[in-house]
């Protein structure tokens, strides 16, 4: 069995071929269980919606206030994860509906869904994990990686990032601006400003509808609704920090150099996306809480594949991994989130470990190049440049070279 320091071309490119069959496989079996499932999951969530804001309109009675918070705190994560995450991917396109359609859907979220699209869809997706591209990794704010240089102000990173997940959406939307390209001249500050004026336009109508009409209709129960929407409010960005954080930053997840993902193939740009992402396990609920990113490792290898299939598919990328003999990281999700929060510890002072790269063979970086199709793989969109690189390269020496 080949191990992760030995996997030749032919190696990968069987690898990339065999999770292509899994990801056509699953396409041409897509239907009406699952049209129903995304349904049946906005259903739900509609319901718990209002069922939340009908028992916070008698939030002065502390049991009501309780259920009512609760219910319309697990309407905004399921709203927000397995809904708007994953159909403004596109991953229900193919129903041809309107009503669940990623050029249609607009979330219950800070940040306009044109502009989540653009740097999530586009930027994330495409540039997985690769220094100086990927802007995910640490948001522009955290040192999540030995690589990026460290500051002074990343001593107070453990304080900022704790602020960060309770206003989480908030956060992102900023990000979104992307403020320091402007700031490095790299970006024309009118267009930031568009998308900021967007971005307040969009915030302020959440703001309105959670913190200003809702509480309203409470009457003599005003203040504890608006603590209600608040606290699920941050419930949500909570939870979709821990998701989001879990999947990228744990340690073991891998970070690339541009140098490392020139001329990038598919089977190589499916081996960057399974060493960039972690998994957490867990049963069915959890799955479903976490929109499915709990299969973050199947997410990036199939991002324009229904949620719904990761756990079926799960099984069959692992044992593929071990067949190459390639690392799954997939742990419980406490463990997941330790890591995560030890790294930022670690990393918010100077220095930090870097772990060593497999022993390279001496033979050049162009025999590496597998003869795969040109164009950018099927799941990652093109860079927002027009420049139209593929994403993903030699993979740290994990491929003989």
């Amino acid at each position: 069995m080949p191990t992760a320091a030995s996997l030749s071309r032919a190696d990968l490119e069987e690898f990339g071929r065999e999770l292509e069959k899994i990801r056509q496989e699953v396409l041409a079996d897509l239907g009406e269980d699952d049209a129903a499932y995304i349904r049946g999951v906005i259903a739900l969530q509609r319901r718990l919606e209002v069922t939340g804001r009908a028992l916070l309109l008698v939030s002065w009675l502390p049991p009501a206030w309780l259920a009512g918070t609760t219910a319309l705190a697990v309407a905004k994560i399921l709203e927000n994860m397995e809904i708007g995450h994953n159909v403004l991917h596109g991953q229900w396109d193919w129903m041809r509906d309107p009503k669940i359609h990623s050029t249609t859907w607009e979330w219950d979220n800070a940040t306009p869904a044109a502009q989540w699209k653009h740097s999530h869809n586009v930027v994330h997706h495409t540039w997985t994990n690769v220094l100086g591209k990927d802007r995910d990794i640490g948001y522009s704010a955290l040192r999540v990686h030995p690589a990026q240089q460290w500051h002074p102000i990343y001593l107070a990173q453990p304080f900022y990032n704790a602020l960060l997940a309770l206003f989480f959406e908030y956060g992102i939307a900023i990000y979104d601006a992307e403020l320091e390209r402007v700031a490095k001249g790299e970006k024309d500050a009118r267009e930031a400003l568009r998308q900021l004026r967007a971005v307040a336009a969009k915030a302020g109508r959440q703001i309105l509808k959670d913190y200003v009409a809702f509480p309203l209709l409470a009457g003599p129960g005003m203040l504890p609704t608006l603590l209600g929407n608040l606290t699920a409010n941050m419930a949500r960005n909570v939870w979709a920090h821990i998701v989001i954080f879990c999947g990228h930053f744990p340690e073991g997840a891998e970070v690339f150099t541009e140098e490392e993902i020139e001329n990038e193939t598919r089977a190589q740009w499916y081996l960057r996306q399974l060493l960039g992402s972690c998994n957490f396990d867990g049963g069915p609920l959890l799955h479903l809480m976490s929109g499915n990113l709990s299969h973050q490792i199947e997410h990036h290898l199939f991002p324009d594949l229904p949620s719904n299939r990761y756990a079926q598919i799960a099984p069959r990328v692992r044992a593929l991994c071990a067949r190459f003999g390639l690392p799954y990281n997939s742990r419980p999700l406490i463990k997941q989130t330790c890591s995560v929060w030890k790294r930022i510890l670690r990393l918010s002072l100077p220095g930090g470990s870097q772990a060593p790269r497999p022993e390279e063979t001496t033979a050049s970086p162009g025999e590496l190049r597998a003869t795969a199709p040109k164009e950018a793989p099927a799941q990652a969109e093109r860079s927002p440049n027009g420049d139209g690189k593929e994403a993903a390269r030699k993979s740290r020496g994990l491929i003989a070279r």
